[in-house]
């Protein structure tokens, strides 16, 4: 008797097995098809990014090529554009992007929101002019409300990302141009209306990237008026962060960015002072990953017990230096600034955006900041986009911004 119970819980268990195996076959497929289609989709799209014949003379924000995407915006069309921008050096590139144009007839010229994306991976792949319907808009949910009162949304990839080169990842000079840049052609897209009045949002490295280029804005971009800048968990203050996330996964992250990044810039940089040997042999292939690859990537070699820097990089001289230049600027009085942040951050650590926050205040900084709580670094741009537009919105309508640096930071800046 006990051995036919037996032998039926095996007979019953075949069918388990079965249709667990069938489950297993049907995810690998559908994993495959998928990289299969995605490979096909980007290789439909190599001769529109490939910039290696296009002169470098010309003016820069000239939109060199352009086509409409389809995307499910209900206020407005989006085309993906190459545009002339400029490396930290000077010297002349191109860079992919987006520009949404609104719907309704301008009544007059249209303002200009630049946005300037985080950290999304090196790899051309990752780009987000680059993405299949729906996902062209990478998140930024918000553009529709952008469009429904009229303005013109610039969206850059950055030189390098998408397009021939390596991308500037936390280099400020060269963000800043691509930024900038984009917001000439904005301008010069055909059918836009868009006027001299811009504003800039960036979230994450982008917030690196919108405060460099609000920094940068006069002397760069002098026939244009920049009315407001909005940096959401920005990386402000690279020695205190990249010091603090030293041996943590978020290291696997920007690390390898950095590293594929940094030597491109600068002169005298010896990877192998810094990095472990498991950083030194994988560090390309990471930084080529798009972010959710990147993370997975992470999570695992830090539960392996596998650190990326095998020393505080702050302290490391040609580190140091590097990190203590690509630090954001405080911005003058003249020029409003929103800084948000949560305090559930745990990629752009809030108390950073603190220690930015504070330097700015003390440097007289027209700065609003805005504190969430329980909001997680990616999701948070989208959860306040609605007080960034209101607040835009006044900025565009030049409204004084009210400073509120005299509230009491929720936490303790770094050190």
């Amino acid at each position: 008797m006990g051995k036919s119970k037996k032998t039926l819980k095996k007979r019953n268990l075949h069918p388990v097995i079965a249709v667990l195996g069938v489950c297993m076959l049907l995810v690998i497929i559908y994993v495959l098809f998928n990289n299969f289609e995605s490979r096909g989709f980007q290789s439909n799209l190599e001769n529109f990014y490939n910039t290696t014949d296009i002169p470098a003379e010309g003016p820069l924000g000239e939109i060199i090529r352009k086509e409409s995407v389809t995307t499910k915006l209900q206020n407005g069309s989006a085309d993906r554009i190459i545009y002339r921008t400029q490396k930290k050096n000077g010297e002349i590139t191109f860079s992919s992007g987006m520009i949404y144009i609104p719907s309704k007839p301008a009544i007059s010229p249209r303002p200009i929101m630049a946005w300037a994306h985080g950290t999304i991976g090196m790899g051309d792949s990752c780009a987000p002019s680059r993405q299949k319907v729906p996902n062209v808009n990478n998140g930024i949910t918000w553009v529709d409300s952008m469009l429904e009162k009229g303005w013109v949304v610039t969206a850059t990839d950055y030189a390098g990302l998408g397009t021939e080169g390596v991308e500037a990842y936390l280099v400020g000079q060269a963000e800043a141009n691509d930024v900038l840049n984009s917001v000439r052609a904005a301008k010069n897209f055909s059918g836009s209306d868009a006027g001299n009045n811009y504003a800039i949002w960036g979230h994450s490295q982008g917030g690196h990237s919108a405060l460099f280029s609000a920094s940068r804005a006069k002397s760069y971009l002098g026939d244009f008026n920049l009315v407001g800048t909005v940096a959401s968990a920005p990386a402000a203050e690279l020695p205190s962060l990249f010091s603090q996330q030293e041996n943590t996964a978020v290291a696997w992250i920007i690390g390898p960015e950095a590293a594929l990044s940094w030597p491109n810039n600068y002169s005298g940089i010896d990877l192998s002072s810094v990095l472990t040997k498991q950083g030194i042999n994988n560090y390309k292939a990471i930084a080529e990953k798009c972010i959710n690859q990147a993370a997975i990537d992470g999570l695992i070699r830090q539960r392996l017990g596998q650190k990326f820097f095998n020393e505080d990089v702050s302290t490391n001289a040609v580190w140091q230096g590097i990190l203590n230049e690509q630090t954001a600027p405080t911005l003058s009085s003249n020029q409003p600034l929103l800084v948000a942040e949560s305090l559930t951050d745990n990629v752009v650590l809030p108390n950073t955006t603190a220690k930015y926050i504070q330097r700015s205040c003390q440097a007289g900084s027209n700065l609003t900041q805005l504190w969430l709580t329980d909001v997680g670094h990616i999701q948070l741009s989208n959860v306040i986009s609605p007080s960034v537009v209101n607040w835009l919105d006044d900025r565009f309508n030049s409204r004084p911004n009210v400073s509120n640096c005299n509230q009491s930071l929720p936490i303790a800046p770094a050190q």
